[in-house]
């Protein structure tokens, strides 16, 4: 039987932040769909236990603007939205949101204080300009992506298109994302 991991979110109007808050995770796969479907599994701790999770986004996403960063203790995604727009809350659906999924007050900034970049949000230094093995992406890669394991302190991968290409040619350069602007008015979220 597997086990949920935390999960913490943010958002701005252009992009979704999502943290998989698992320490020395193993074997981690991620995929992204455009319908805004995003699953993750890995394991972790001394017994190897299985950790699993889909999530039902509240919206489609843009799957070439997305990236990941795996760290020792989390995975970290930043999910480029399909349109502009504010989310009322990060799942579809009138359901009751999971227990696992909190909102990330570190990474929170309000509707109308968005001025649609990363403003002070503080990455820890992370390089998303070094990708990895592991595929991002929709359903053209058959499944979700395996990353190479090892004893990097981060690992970091982008969308399946892009990961022949990087292997054959190492780092890539990511491009700055443009700001977006909102254009409906929404409520707070929702955890």
């Amino acid at each position: 039987m597997s086990r949920h991991p935390e999960v913490k979110w943010a958002q701005r109007a252009d992009k979704v932040f999502i943290t998989v808050l698992l320490p020395d995770s193993k074997n981690a796969k991620v995929n992204l769909e455009p319908e805004g479907v995003f699953t993750f599994s890995a394991t972790a701790g001394t017994d190897n236990n299985l950790y699993e999770l889909r999530l039902d986004l509240h919206d489609k996403v843009n799957v070439e603007e997305s990236k990941i960063n795996i760290g020792v203790r989390s995975i970290f995604c930043i999910l480029g939205k399909a349109e502009k727009v504010w989310w009322k809350k990060l799942l579809r659906g009138d359901g009751r949101t999971p227990h696992y999924v909190k909102v990330d007050w570190d990474k929170w900034v309000d509707e109308d204080e968005d001025n649609g970049g990363l403003g002070d949000l503080d990455l820890g230094g992370m390089d998303f300009s070094n990708f990895g093995n592991m595929g991002m992406g929709g359903m053209d890669d058959g499944g979700m992506g395996d990353f190479d394991d090892s004893d990097d302190e981060e690992q970091e991968v982008t969308n399946p298109t892009e990961q022949d290409t990087n292997k054959a040619e190492g780092d890539a350069k990511l491009e700055d994302q443009g700001a977006g602007t909102s254009e409906k008015k929404e409520a707070a979220p929702s955890t």
